[in-house]
């Protein structure tokens, strides 16, 4: 029986790989239905119906689209704060003002990602956030999230958790991510729901 040595970190590789490869072999017919889905029933949360202030993200690649949901938002009349890579890997906030307002920046040799273009709000801009939407890889039976790997978010998170932050924390994911178990380190907090295209599982 082949017992496989390394801790969190390296099942968490083993695992991003896997769902990472799932991702990249969509359809684009079904990235376009799942965003539309996924859209639906993030706005049916009770939470974004009360929110004022939603920390959101554009997707990019294979990631369960975000460009409806955003939209939405606006339209409802709710402040939408996006994320802008700094050089460290932790994020700085800024505006949603449609999709005209969005630059596509490139760090070093990563994807190109979709930032907001005016004004930099600060990195604890985050904090005035009642709900905080997480990209995501995988969310497991008990809430714990598996990310991208990159930190930063676990840097928004500690984040919230200093300011005494009371944001809804929610991971939006394609069903089939949502898994057993993932590989957990002590500084990984549970995440309070997860909408996927068939709708939206909750966590205690």
């Amino acid at each position: 029986m082949g017992h496989t040595t390394g801790g969190p970190d390296s099942a968490k590789r083993r695992l991003r790989r896997e769902l990472l490869a799932v991702r990249n072999a969509l359809p684009a017919d079904d990235l376009r239905e799942a965003a539309a889905a996924l859209a639906r029933h993030a706005l049916d949360l009770p939470e974004l119906a009360g929110a004022s202030t939603v920390a959101a993200y554009v997707s990019v690649g294979g990631e369960p689209g975000t460009l409806a949901l955003l939209e939405a938002l606006r339209a409802r009349g709710v402040r939408v704060l996006l994320p802008a890579l700094l050089p460290d890997d932790d994020l700085d906030w800024g505006a949603y003002e449609g999709e005209g307002s969005l630059a596509r920046v490139r760090h070093g040799g990563r994807m190109a990602l979709f930032e907001p273009s005016g004004e930099r709000l600060g990195p604890d801009a985050v904090t005035d956030a009642d709900v905080v939407l997480l990209p995501g890889l995988a969310v497991d039976a008990r809430g714990m999230r598996l990310g991208r790997g990159g930190g930063s978010y676990d840097r928004v998170l500690a984040r919230l958790a200093r300011s005494g932050s009371r944001a809804s924390l929610v991971v939006l994911l394609y069903d089939g991510e949502v898994v057993e178990r993932v590989p957990e380190e002590p500084h990984d907090a549970p995440v309070h729901a997860v909408v996927t295209p068939s709708g939206v599982r909750r966590f205690s």
